[in-house]
């Protein structure tokens, strides 16, 4: 089962502070328990640990998704990828770009669950529309697309 492979995203994590790790993992499993059919794409980039769950296995068809930024704040966004294609009617989605809404998540108990399950069914609906090939739809799986030989090659030298 995807959800129980957790194996990269753990290692990725580790630098990352015990709330940070805390909200990345509470936050993965909410996706996973609603759409246990998605599969789970993750990128360890040289900024953020972004990781998200795409009906296929394609970055573009990405439905939501969990970042975590390096640096000071160390924020963590819940968002997602065409958050500008979905209903906000309460208005909590932050970000202004021809794409991509996201929360800010600073409380897990201040984490709106219900509103939120409800925008990633839009997302998911809107994810599925996108896919152009019915054979591209794969289920379950957890695939590290990236790690960034900058970040890796930064801490190194530390």
């Amino acid at each position: 089962m995807p959800k129980e492979e957790v194996t990269d995203l753990l290692r990725f994590l580790y630098e990352f502070s015990p709330g940070v790790r805390e909200k990345a993992i509470w936050l993965r499993e909410f996706v996973w328990d609603l759409y246990p059919q998605a599969n789970e794409l993750i990128y360890d980039n040289y900024n953020a640990l972004a990781f998200g769950w795409s009906p296929t296995e394609k970055l573009g068809q990405t439905f939501c998704s969990v970042a975590a930024y390096r640096g000071g704040n160390q924020n963590v966004h819940f968002g997602f990828y065409w958050g500008s294609e979905i209903a906000d009617p309460q208005n909590l989605l932050l970000g202004n770009g021809s794409q991509y809404r996201y929360v800010l998540v600073n409380n897990l108990d201040d984490f709106p669950k219900d509103y939120m399950t409800a925008l990633i069914e839009q997302a998911w609906e809107n994810s599925l529309a996108k896919v152009k090939n019915p054979k591209d739809i794969v289920h379950g799986k957890t695939i590290t697309k990236m790690i960034s030989p900058k970040k890796r090659e930064a801490k190194a030298k530390k």
